[in-house]
């Protein structure tokens, strides 16, 4: 199902006009996410393409997020999909706490198409790999920081807390998948 993400109140994008996110499970025990950016593709800095490999810090630039819990429990999961294929997974035992690599979450398959108003990036997870408490239903946090050629940011989510962007924050745990 697809959903549109809102651009956070206190970010300025000129870029870019909508993002939205197809959310599916195709077979089971996997997650795929598409991410399809619709604006002028070539005033966002976009890294280019590198051999996909586990990376810190995507979050600095361009990149496509999502964050998985079940719908109680503290444990959450955090993944990052760059343009360039390199990724990023990691575990969080509560609220910004515990944070550690998810060695156990293999390399996700990330597949990138562009054109001069629309950009797509698809990241599917093997999502049994997911040490949750529950296996489903599970709670959904879907984001995306766009950084354009001038420099800056913004930050795009399901929905957003009140004060300054927080992908981390219970109220962006948006969609709710069985």
């Amino acid at each position: 199902m697809r959903r549109a993400l809102r651009l956070h109140p206190n970010s300025l994008c000129s870029a870019v006009t909508r993002i939205a996110v197809d959310v599916a499970r195709p077979v089971a025990g996997t997650l795929v996410l598409t991410y399809a950016v619709t604006g002028s593709i070539g005033d966002l800095r976009l890294p280019p393409a590198a051999a996909p490999a586990r990376t810190d810090e995507l979050w600095r630039h361009t990149c496509f997020e999502a964050f998985v819990r079940g719908v109680s429990g503290e444990t959450y999961y955090e993944f990052n999909f760059a343009p360039s294929t390199q990724w990023a997974a990691y575990r969080f035992t509560g609220y910004r706490s515990g944070m550690r690599i998810a060695a156990e979450i293999g390399a996700p398959q990330i597949e990138v198409s562009f054109g001069a108003e629309g950009y797509t990036l698809t990241g599917a997870i093997e999502a049994d790999q997911m040490d949750l408490s529950e296996k489903t239903p599970w709670r959904l946090g879907l984001a995306v920081v766009i950084e354009e050629q001038n420099g800056q940011k913004s930050y795009w989510a399901l929905a957003h807390p009140p004060g300054k962007p927080d992908f981390h924050h219970a109220d962006g745990f948006a969609y709710e998948l069985s």
